[in-house]
């Protein structure tokens, strides 16, 4: 009776129907044992685990229903095929979710020719022998076919089977909407995370409506108009902060650096290993009475990560919900940038980067910003020795750029983007001199030694520039662009944090970054007030004695007694001084503790969401619509990319001719004289 019934199960899947159902099945099974491997989706309750165990089967009848349009072997290779590119997809999703716990988004596909030029030099990192499951179940049905335990059947399948399965695949997609709209409102209208999206409706179902996001935010702008812009102009108005008249215009006139920290996250300040302090140089700096340092800082990127930071450090406005505003707006779009605005008051502005000048579209979006100079990879010497992970090793970098720095005209804003401690955390034996922590995950452990050697590099940069005066005569700027650890290494941040486990609270605060602002006689002090990356710009030009009661910025004065302490993050959540939102979950922020709130507390949280949502929601409309092409504020001049280049011989004869017209660089000061015999470096490749 077994064997008459294994013969009926076996007799099935010899038909092109049985054989259909079962390549669905197996696709199913694997996507959903990916669900719960692969990604941290955070499926809670019976509802959110019944749709992530059916979400895959509507789009799987679908795309793989296509192939039964098809006659003979046709249509069961055709089944092969197609399976085959949908595990690629789901492979690539689980290589770059690994990395930027994120999925992959049609802004980060068409921008990957110059934003991941350079992953392959970490992909051996990244990828994992078991991440090759996914193409098991191809395998197997080959198998299957080739040694003929199934046989191809070759009668014709009724086309009217077929559409009958391709209109089951779209009513189970409609229900299965309904299902993850009752569980969570709003799903597909207001800004969610797009683990949201795939918890609830499945991989290809967020492939397209990502493609459909994309395809209806490039129709944005041609329907953009002037009239735009007054719903954001009142949104600013009704929320501005006044300046602090204690720091408004203290350090007006001043040099301006601001030195970007590649990864680095808070929990590294006075963090220590073996008893030795992991950035000892750095975390003076922070302690120092001139610095204004923030401890309840947080980065607020999305998909763009670094491009997230700089978009909101330099133009306070948010990056975009999926890929990177430099890559697919900076060309093309009005800005409004921190280096516009000094350019415009007399500044010389400067950017330098130790890798390729395309990497994340900077040598388009660095001219709409008003850059007048831009020195990338090209105008440094270069050995292969000099190189590690995604450019120029950072004592070198320091070293390199200083040569350009000195001959700056000032006042100037120079901006410096550090890279050495950005994942894989590569740096070779030479360098390392600090003890790799020790929780057993090998992306983790190093962090601390490239940190390390990021906080030995500025320390020489900055004895360089107190040796030449720099130092006394500028605003030092230090911010972490993102976190350096994803939420992927739940087990090694518990053991960083000393702590048995860790929840969504805990990874929230995780996303702390430093923040510290430095100047001569500056009154400085660690401060508690919340803030993001957002709030950058707004602060920096109030120190600056700049004011702006007109501009489009959506972040506000960190010293403000106005300042609002809500911190967005870029997925909805957000984080105030009394609640931390994470999902749908509630925390007080001081506590931890998880609460239900009650009457009171859901009014002050929705108010609050609301907030966010707006806030979120304009900041696109901006960059959408490019509405700052429609918006000139008084006293600003809208940017002529035309006026800038950074070709090498070009950039350095514009270089020349400036010192030339303002003779106020720290070489003309020293008498046409180099400086730079007084920058002391140990790096090794130097010797």
């Amino acid at each position: 009776m077994m064997s008459t019934k294994k013969s009926r199960i076996l007799n099935f899947f010899n038909t092109r129907l049985g054989f259909f159902f079962l390549v669905v099945i197996l696709f199913c099974v694997k996507t959903y044992i990916i669900y719960q491997t692969k990604f941290t989706l955070g499926a809670k309750g019976g509802m959110q685990q019944f749709l992530l165990v059916v979400n895959p089967i509507p789009a799987a009848l679908l795309t793989l229903g296509i192939a039964l349009y098809f006659s003979g072997r046709l249509s069961y290779w055709l089944m092969m095929l197609i399976d085959f590119l949908e595990s690629i997809w789901i492979f690539a999703n689980i290589v770059y979710y690994r990395e930027f716990s994120d999925f992959l988004s049609m802004g980060i596909i068409k921008g990957s020719g110059n934003v991941q030029n350079n992953l392959g030099k970490s992909l051996m990192e990244i990828i994992h022998f078991t991440d090759f499951f996914v193409f098991l179940d191809i395998l197997i049905l080959i198998l299957l076919l080739v040694f003929k335990v199934i046989r191809i059947d070759a009668k014709p399948f009724k086309k009217r089977y077929a559409l009958l399965i391709s209109g089951l695949s779209l009513i189970l997609m409609v229900g299965e909407y309904g299902l993850a709209n009752s569980d969570r409102s709003g799903l597909l209208t207001r800004t969610f995370d797009n683990n949201y999206i795939v918890k609830y409706l499945g991989l290809n179902e967020y492939a397209a409506f990502n493609a459909y996001q994309t395809h209806k935010e490039s129709a944005t702008r041609s329907h953009a108009k002037a009239s735009d812009m007054d719903s954001i102009l009142k949104y600013l108005k009704n929320n501005r902060a006044a300046a602090n008249p204690e720091y408004f215009g203290k350090e007006k006139g001043k040099n301006v650096f601001i030195i970007h920290l590649e990864s680095f996250q808070q929990f590294l300040i006075n963090y220590k290993v073996d008893g030795k302090e992991v950035t000892p140089h750095l975390n003076a700096f922070y302690k120092n009475k001139h610095t204004l340092s923030f401890d309840n800082f947080y980065h607020q990127v999305a998909q763009g990560k670094t491009s997230d930071a700089e978009m909101m450090l330099e133009n306070s406005l948010y990056g975009l919900p999926q890929g990177s505003a430099m890559v697919t707006y900076g060309g093309q779009n009005t800005f409004q940038a921190a280096p516009a605005i000094l350019d415009q008051r007399g500044y010389t502005t400067a950017a330098f980067h130790g890798d390729v000048p395309s990497f994340w579209n900077r040598d388009s979006t660095y001219k709409s910003w008003g850059y007048q100079y831009f020195f990338s990879s090209q105008y440094y010497k270069t050995k292969p020795s000099y190189n590690v992970g995604y450019g120029m090793k950072d004592k070198i970098f320091f070293r390199d750029a200083a040569n350009y720095i000195q001959q700056l005209p000032q006042p100037f804003y120079a901006k410096l983007i550090t890279l050495t401690n950005h994942y894989p955390y590569l740096l070779d034996k030479q360098n390392t001199d600090f003890p790799a922590t020790k929780t057993g995950d090998k992306t983790v452990d190093p962090y601390v030694q490239t940190a390390h050697y990021l906080d030995q590099a500025f320390a020489e940069f900055l004895n360089y520039l107190k040796k030449t005066g720099l130092y006394k005569n500028s605003v030092i700027v230090l911010y972490g662009d993102h976190y350096g650890i994803s939420n992927n290494h739940r087990p090694a941040i518990a053991q960083l944090l000393h702590k048995k486990s860790i929840n969504s609270y805990d990874l929230a605060q995780f996303q702390k970054v430093p923040f510290m602002i430095h100047a001569a006689g500056l009154k400085g002090g660690i401060r508690q007030t919340y803030g993001g990356e957002i709030d950058v710009l707004p602060t920096l030009l109030h120190l600056l004695g700049i004011k702006d009661n007109n501009t489009i910025q959506f972040g506000t004065d960190l010293l403000s007694k106005q300042h609002d302490q809500r911190v967005a993050f870029r997925d909805g959540d957000f984080v105030t001084p009394k609640y931390t939102k994470v999902g749908s979950t509630v925390y007080l922020t001081r506590s931890g503790k998880e609460i239900t709130p009650n009457a009171t507390q859901k009014k002050q949280i929705a108010n609050i969401q609301n907030h966010v949502t707006t806030e979120l929601s304009l900041s696109d409309r901006v960059i959408y619509g490019d509405l700052l092409r429609f918006y000139t504020p008084k006293g600003f001049q809208k940017v002529n990319r035309k006026d800038f280049t950074y070709q090498y011989a070009k950039g350095m004869d514009n270089l020349k001719k400036a010192q030339e017209e303002h003779p106020t660089s720290i070489e003309a000061k020293n008498n046409g004289k180099s400086t730079m015999d007084l920058y002391k470096t140990d790096a090794p490749e130097l010797k």
